[in-house]
């Protein structure tokens, strides 16, 4: 022991067995969960010029754009044609429209449907109340 009661001679530190870690292997490092895409690998620079060559993916996932027919009727659809020519024929149109948006089953269709619904309620209570208010009950 020196002088101020502190020993410099010994580690009191905790003592572990060296001699066991280096005869075993390091362990593996985290790999990630089997199914999860690998991370991106060092990509070269985009090519400078035009026109740009398109990415078929993204971030390891494949870009897909879903593919849809032309609609009918001059591509607007049946349902805006409906629309269209429900002012011209007396709403005849719409209330074929509201038929048909019961029946549909194209999501791109649904719109053009929706405002011949709209419109035929609408056109619906305009003819209700010009019938009353011509009969002379409300006079």
């Amino acid at each position: 022991m020196t002088s101020g009661g502190v020993e410099y001679d010994k580690n009191r530190s905790v003592v572990t067995d060296h001699q066991h870690h280096q005869n075993q292997p390091p362990p593996p490092s985290f790999q990630g969960v089997p199914n999860y895409p690998p991370p991106p690998q060092q990509q070269q620079p985009p090519a400078t010029g035009y026109p740009q060559p398109a990415q078929p993916y993204v971030a390891g996932y494949a870009v897909t754009a879903p593919e849809h027919r032309r609609l009918p009727c001059c591509g607007i659809g049946v349902g805006w044609v409906l629309f269209i020519l429900g002012f011209f024929f007396g709403a005849i149109p719409w209330y074929i429209g509201f038929f048909l948006l019961l029946f549909s089953r194209n999501p791109r269709e649904r719109p053009g449907y929706i405002a011949c619904a709209v419109a035929a309620v609408v056109a619906t209570i305009i003819i209700v109340v010009g019938v009353v208010r011509g009969s002379g009950v409300w006079s």
